[in-house]
């Protein structure tokens, strides 16, 4: 497996994502830098976490526009898979990838903390053989706070393209206690806020994250 890693100005977590695929993983990793295009035969793309351009205007607002991304939609409409991570979410939602928005925290601060979140809907490359489980790991964010319009909200729990849901609840006000979901069309496109990346270790005191990855190279 082959597996490019985006990294635009600002992102801080292409390197544990890089590190998880090669190192932990044992996979072939690449970093695609946001101006150049994507490389040829990428079995897999990862979006990561971090804050890119900064996070001015809107978090992914900038990134969407870079060159890679259009390449990056095209990945995506041919099956690509694809996984955003935080920020890499965002950025998909931005590129019209994923439905909705991320916006501020319903408490407007920053959350840091593990949570759990329940594996759901229709089958995607980072939840084959996951269905119906419980992971944790951590959230690291600002803008996490899901959110669509009833009418999306209602096609994505129809569709089962809401693939990840906070147990207890949503600690950021995300509608539906999403955690993450998926587009693209066989689902191969699927955003989330918390960190698998963190989360795939046990030095780290987590390996739920670990599970993903090994569903997405496997």
């Amino acid at each position: 497996m082959r597996v490019g890693i985006l990294t635009f100005p600002g992102s801080n977590c292409d390197h544990d994502c890089y590190h998880v695929v090669k190192h932990v993983m044992g996979a072939e990793a690449q970093y695609v830098w946001h101006k150049d295009r994507l490389p040829a035969k990428l079995d897999a793309v990862v979006v990561p976490g971090g804050f890119s351009y900064g996070d001015y205007l809107r978090c992914g607002a900038l990134a969407r526009f870079s060159p890679v991304i259009a390449d990056l939609v095209t990945f995506a409409q041919q099956g690509g898979p694809v996984l955003g991570i935080c920020n890499g979410f965002q950025i998909l939602c931005e590129a019209g990838l994923l439905p909705g928005v991320l916006m501020r925290n319903a408490s407007l601060k920053y959350i840091c903390k593990d949570v759990t979140i329940r594996v759901e809907g229709q089958e995607t490359p980072v939840t084959r053989g996951l269905a119906g489980q419980s992971l944790t790991m951590p959230i690291a964010h600002a803008e996490g706070n899901y959110f669509a319009d009833p009418e999306t909200l209602d096609r994505l729990e129809g569709e089962g393209r809401v693939v990840f849901r906070y147990v207890g609840g949503a600690p950021n006000g995300s509608a539906r206690d999403i955690a993450g979901i998926s587009g693209g069309p066989a689902r191969n496109v699927v955003g989330l806020m918390p960190h698998p990346d963190r989360a795939s270790e046990s030095i780290l005191g987590l390996e739920d994250g670990k599970r993903m990855f090994a569903a997405l190279l496997g």
